[in-house]
């Protein structure tokens, strides 16, 4: 086993660990630790709302979410002689969640969960259809999936981290805020916002202290969305064997890692449309020196898919085009295009007995495949969301008899707001 260089304490809130990560993006956090390129390490990851969530039937804890408090990120890890300009090549060795057998109620110890979240607070891909709190739990056994809220589906987990990166430069902080607060600023009273602001409150910044800390905090970037660093892009195939290289933004790159799920639809389209867990991911790492310009990076990543995973052969497929649910045309709108396609599959398998809740945490949750399917035919976007036939119990695809309808009883805990 690699040495573990960032230990957490199950039992323990994230910011009464011997070792606090941080959970902004920030220059000038510095590194919990060290490593050299060529090392192979340890970490143990935090869920990404440190316990918030709890394995019961409620979904109050999902209405009521402190988003504030995300993500609860370990590091950052300073990499011995990477500067600015290089690549940062990052191994995943192996990834997975907490031993059961561990003491503590915490997410990762033999379950996790989806949460759709309230348009109030955060929303998600469908937020306009699904404006209230819903919540599953899943139980895991062995590399397998169950929930009792959503019945007749079990699945092999695809395990990896929904957020990994290296942290930005003082310029591209700022570029980061101005072009997001720009983009707040053209409907500053929506719901959900556009982006979100800098937020002191709550912010956890790993060793820093005061007066550093107040300044820092104000400049300090939300964790949510993915950037140019990586951060919280939720690529579900990011998993064991893959090979990611990051731009290195300072010096010591400063990779930090967190938001580990079991497993995840493409998208993650209920915001918390992962099975969220905390758990251990071994890391290896190398440089590539003024790899961004060998290689004509730029400030983005590139990745190679890991090869480990399950082995789906049999799919049903839903279509979506570039038209609102009101019949009105939009002009090449992908992401018009993949909601239309959820809607279809979540409409779908309502057919079968699930309630529009659950098939929207199912598709969350499992390993569906979206795909971009034609963006050139003026003027309609072609999206596809691919469900593997082989998680149900039963066959879910088109016949003549009809769909049959899975056990009555159970349901998804929903809270909205009063």
């Amino acid at each position: 086993m690699p040495e573990l260089i960032f230990p957490l304490d199950s039992n323990r809130r994230f910011i009464d660990q011997a070792k606090i990560g941080h959970n902004r993006w920030h220059p000038e956090i510095p590194p919990v630790a060290w490593v050299k390129p060529g090392d192979s390490f340890r970490v143990h990851c935090r869920e990404w709302f440190d316990g918030a969530i709890h394995n019961d039937d409620s979904a109050e804890d999902i209405r009521d979410a402190p988003l504030t408090t995300v993500h609860a990120l370990s590091g950052p890890f300073g990499v011995e002689g990477a500067e600015p300009g290089d690549l940062l090549v990052v191994d995943i060795l192996d990834v997975g969640p907490i031993p059961q057998e561990d003491s503590g109620p915490l997410a990762g110890q033999g379950w996790g969960y989806t949460g759709i979240f309230a348009t109030k607070n955060g929303g998600g891909f469908l937020t306009e259809q699904f404006p209230d709190a819903y919540k599953a739990i899943w139980d895991f056994s062995g590399q397998t999936a169950t929930s009792r809220h959503i019945p007749a589906v079990s699945f092999t987990g695809i395990v990896h981290p929904g957020l990994m990166g290296t942290a930005p430069s003082a310029a591209l902080l700022a570029k980061w805020n101005a072009r997001e607060s720009a983009l707040r600023a053209t409907d500053p009273t929506r719901v959900p916002p556009l982006s979100l602001p800098p937020e002191p409150q709550d912010a956890v910044l790993g060793s820093v202290t005061s007066p550093q800390f107040e300044r820092i905090a104000a400049e300090a970037a939300r964790t949510a969305p993915p950037r140019e660093n990586g951060g919280n892009q939720d690529i579900k195939n990011l998993t064991k064997g893959s090979r990611v290289f990051y731009p290195v933004f300072v010096s010591g790159a400063n990779l930090s890692v967190g938001d580990l799920h079991f497993s995840q639809g493409d998208g993650e389209i209920t915001f918390c449309g992962a099975i969220e867990m905390g758990g251990f991911i071994d890391l290896r790492v190398d440089i590539i020196k003024e790899g961004m310009q060998t290689y004509g990076v730029g400030e983005n990543t590139i990745f190679m898919p890991g090869r480990t995973g399950p082995q789906y052969s049999e799919w049903l497929a839903f279509s979506g085009v570039s038209v609102t649910l009101d019949g009105e045309q939009r002009y090449l709108d992908s992401h018009l295009a993949y909601q239309r396609a959820c809607l279809h599959a979540i409409d779908y398998l309502t057919t079968f007995g699930y309630s529009r809740e659950q098939a929207y945490l199912l598709l969350g949750a499992a390993p569906i495949e979206g795909r971009l399917s034609g963006v050139v035919d003026i003027p309609n976007s072609c999206a596809t969301v691919y469900l593997p036939t082989a998680i149900f119990d039963f066959d879910v695809r088109p016949s003549a008899s009809g769909p049959v309808q899975i056990p009555r009883g159970s349901s998804a805990p929903h809270a909205r707001f009063d």
